[in-house]
């Protein structure tokens, strides 16, 4: 297998707690460049990690033509264009979710991808993660056997908590100051004054509607059937019809010591139910329980054969075994499109329903 020459664009939390440390540990990746907007930081994370080459921005980098592919975790409203203008450069992009904040730009990046042939995998890491491979394998196999009847109903329950797990933060801070970031690219239909609100909803429950589309293998046959959220525009339901199946997103804040987000799929005689973890704790995968009803009931635990595993880790492993072998991604960007796509329409029936638009 050859080896992925990798630039790293950013080095702020998700960066030095998550991706940095994987990369520069996965056989087959070389960690070549790191590019930083401020310049003390992005040189002491550089000597840190022993990463050979230092770039002032993106540019920089992209231009370096020794490098094969680029990882990617900035603010929101510039990690679209970022990898945009990695693909423009010949790169392959790993980027963290959210890929887009609008369909036309997200539009922009697969258009992007076809003209230049290179791809785009997102950060989805619960569709790595081996419990939540685990659970969908039993998914598939009872959807496969009949052996419960069909599937009917899904639910995700997303409350939040502590997604830290003690994690402290990055090892290395500076006192500079980040410079501004360029103004997100929103859908031309969202008033200014509930922009926020959006992307807040947006960036929490993308990993939630890109599961449970993963685990109904629903691809891109999803529509809405209903929006009950309060006035914050987070609190609250909504309802999908995912390939045939309804579908529900239950979302709130909850102060909790852990992490509160479980994902049930509902046979007629039978369910499959994963526990996610909190996001920062290391070396422990999503719980799964299966339960058989029917004449003799019985519940099962079963542990995923890669049982003290990080999903974090699973998905940069994956991304770089995807450049080496050209097998697709699991989470491509033409999949995360319809992610995109589903957070506008459920935005849009919320401001509908205060009469906003």
């Amino acid at each position: 297998m050859r080896t992925i020459r990798l630039g790293y664009i950013g080095c702020g939390y998700m960066a030095q707690t998550v991706h940095l440390p994987n990369l520069s540990t996965i056989v087959g990746c070389e960690l070549l460049a790191l590019a930083e907007l401020r310049p003390e930081l992005g040189r002491r994370v550089q000597q840190a990690l022993g990463i050979p080459r230092l770039y002032r921005d993106h540019e920089a980098l992209l231009a370096d033509p020794d490098i094969d592919a680029i990882a990617v975790s900035a603010a929101f409203s510039a990690q679209g264009q970022i990898a945009r203008d990695a693909l423009e450069a010949g790169k392959d992009v790993f980027m963290e979710k959210p890929m887009a904040v609008s369909v036309a730009q997200a539009d922009a990046i697969l258009m992007a991808e076809r003209r230049t042939g290179k791809r785009v995998m997102v950060g989805y890491m619960k569709r790595y993660d081996a419990g939540n491979e685990l659970a969908k394998a039993q998914i598939d196999l009872w959807r496969a056997s009949d052996e419960v009847g069909p599937v009917t109903y899904a639910r995700n329950h997303g409350f939040c908590g502590n997604w830290t797990a003690g994690a402290t933060g990055p090892a290395i801070t500076t006192d500079e100051a980040m410079p501004p970031a360029p103004p997100p690219q929103l859908p031309e239909w969202l008033p200014t004054d509930h922009a926020d609100q959006y992307l807040s909803y947006l960036q929490q429950y993308t990993h939630n509607i890109n599961l449970l589309r993963w685990l109904l293998n629903a691809g891109d046959d999803v529509s809405l059937r209903a929006v009950d959220l309060d006035d914050d525009g987070y609190t609250g339901l909504v309802v999908f019809d995912m390939a045939g199946v309804r579908a529900t997103l239950e979302t709130a804040r909850l102060s909790h010591y852990r992490w509160d987000e479980h994902t049930q799929v509902y046979f007629r005689d039978g369910w499959v139910t994963t526990w996610a973890p909190p996001l920062l704790l290391k070396n422990q995968p999503a719980e799964v329980e299966v339960y058989r009803a029917g004449q003799t009931q019985r519940f099962e635990r079963p542990i995923p054969r890669d049982a003290w595993s990080w999903a974090y880790r699973r998905e940069t492993e994956a991304f770089i075994r995807c450049l080496q072998t050209g097998e697709p991604f699991r989470s491509s960007a033409g999949d995360t499109r319809t992610d995109v796509r589903l957070f506008e329409e459920v935005f849009q029936a919320f401001l509908e329903q205060r009469h906003v638009l």
